[in-house]
């Protein structure tokens, strides 16, 4: 697990929502977040991007790029 699977991991934990929640809220697939929480695949800039803002963290933050 990189240091993104761990900072999405810990968000969505932090955040209290279900993730069937956050996935209507961003308007994704289940399967997308879980795909990205265990590092299968990776988002793409825009999908980055719109985490970034859900979460309220930057893009730099969730990449493991600042603390």
């Amino acid at each position: 697990m990189n240091l993104f699977n761990e900072r999405l991991n810990e968000l969505i934990e932090s955040s209290g929502k279900q993730q069937n929640e956050i996935c209507k809220d961003l308007g994704i697939y289940k399967q997308k977040l879980s795909r990205w929480k265990l590092g299968e695949t990776k988002p793409s800039y825009d999908e980055l991007i719109l985490l970034a803002k859900y979460f309220n963290v930057t893009c730099d933050y969730l990449l493991g790029l600042e603390d």
